[in-house]
């Protein structure tokens, strides 16, 4: 933050008195730049009155400036400001203009954390990233997960919960659904180590194959069916079978404490896997594992945001409109061919319509959109446990109930908004940044819509 440092504004020598603010918080705060040739500090005072905001005047010559604060020994950017990447790396930036100042405040709208009194600011213009700029974001970030482990990702406190693979499927669907949660790794006490991990698309298949004529699977077989027996028969339903004909089961993913969350990332983006088991051994043979944390994508994000909360210009591409990058799945414009299919139904779809296409698709969930595609409401695989409540999934047909009935059972009867939940998904702008768009992403359990 800058602005003015007297009223008058411009002295007899020419130069222009500029307040720089630094206003969240720390122990020692100085800055430097430019108008110290990068190699002297000069230090911050607090304001009066505020334990957080450190300020400092320092007359400059008219032109333009770069300038970084030091804080508690590291370096740092306000992301409120303009920035560039310098010699310095990211800095901030100010020029100053001898020309009749723009008179900014903090009432400004817009401009509610930053006063200008003295200083002309060029009006950004949102462009494309340059390949430099994108360069530079990549590197911070993968040198930011490279260093970071997992352990980092563990709660303060929590539960972390897993399941026997002798539990009946029945059992274990009642489970996640009385626990609020989507998934659980399984235990298999006879080998002593945990071996996989029981996901709400395990339930889409179950349901699948009830709903099928001739399945091997039914209802009554639910009461007793195992875990471990199930695992077998998704093999061969999945018709996993190697070169000599036999089935063979995939090996757990998981990760220790002290992997870093680079490591983790690719687990998870490699392996297509929603969720990765944090597991401790003492034991060099692995005997004795611990669970301690289910690592996702979301927890990660979590940890980037945090991270670079207050140098959010020290990676341009947070910066940049979401509509401006090639990431996620869009809505082709008109003209425009549609290179991968946009998966959306509407609220009378059949809920077999919807497992399908969770299930065919590989997607978590499912945009619920009316007649002018107006967003309704998300179908996600985690809403199938809700079918656990009162034996739900035995009393119904999968191609005779609604998307929207099939909500409404994993929501309060007595709730007013039953069908459309705004806490289960937020909507994004087009032209809001990958910074926001991040930040609403580390929630773990929403789902966002641009």
């Amino acid at each position: 933050m800058f602005g003015s440092g007297s009223s008058s504004g411009h002295d007899n020598s020419g130069v222009i008195p500029v307040r720089f603010v630094w206003p969240y918080g720390g122990g020692e705060v100085s800055i430097s730049g430019t108008f110290t040739r990068w190699i002297d500090l000069l230090p911050m005072s607090l304001l009066e009155g505020s334990p957080n905001v450190f300020q400092i005047v320092v007359s400059l010559v008219p032109g333009l400036h770069q300038f970084k604060f030091r804080v508690d020994g590291q370096w740092r950017v306000d992301d409120q400001l303009s920035f560039v990447d310098g010699p310095y790396g990211v800095v901030n930036t100010v020029v100053l203009t001898e020309d009749p100042p723009q008179i900014l405040n903090s009432e400004t709208p817009g401009r509610s954390n930053m006063e200008l009194d003295d200083v002309s600011v060029c009006p950004e213009v949102i462009q494309g990233i340059s390949a430099t700029e994108l360069e530079v974001s990549r590197h911070r970030i993968s040198a930011f997960l490279s260093t970071h482990t997992a352990y980092e990702l563990l709660p303060e406190s929590g539960k972390v919960i897993a399941l026997d693979v002798t539990l009946p499927v029945k059992q274990a669907f009642h489970i996640l659904y009385e626990q609020g949660i989507p998934m659980a790794p399984l235990w298999d006490f006879c080998k002593g180590q945990f071996v996989g991990v029981l996901t709400a698309l395990d339930f889409i298949l179950i349901l699948r194959e009830l709903g099928t004529h001739g399945s091997n699977l039914t209802e009554e077989e639910l009461e007793t069916h195992t875990i471990s027996a199930w695992k077998e028969g998704k093999m061969h339903l999945n018709r996993q079978i190697d070169g000599s004909g036999r089935a063979y089961s995939k090996h757990l993913i998981h990760a220790g404490p002290y992997d870093s969350m680079k490591d983790v990332s690719l687990k998870i983006l490699q392996n297509s896997v929603s969720t990765v088991p944090i597991i401790h051994s003492a034991s060099q043979d692995g005997s004795f594992p611990q669970l301690l944390h289910l690592a996702s994508l979301s927890g990660i994000l979590k940890c980037i945001c945090r991270y670079f909360r207050h140098s959010a210009g020290s990676l341009p591409i947070l910066q940049q409109p979401i509509c401006s990058i090639p990431l996620g799945t869009w809505v082709p414009k008109i003209g425009e061919p549609n290179r991968r299919p946009f998966a959306m139904l509407r609220p009378n779809a059949s809920l077999g319509a919807a497992l399908s296409l969770l299930a065919q698709a590989n997607v978590s969930s499912i945009p619920i959109v009316n007649d002018n595609d107006s967003l309704l409401d998300v179908y996600s695989r985690s809403d199938i446990t809700a079918l656990a409540k009162d034996k739900a999934y035995a009393q119904i047909h999968l191609d005779e109930i609604s998307i929207h009935q099939a909500l409404q059972l994993g929501q309060n009867a007595n709730s007013s908004n039953a069908f459309y939940n705004g806490q289960r998904c937020q909507m994004c702008l087009r032209t809001d940044s990958l910074h926001k768009v991040m930040e609403r992403l580390a929630n773990p359990g929403t789902l966002t819509a641009i």
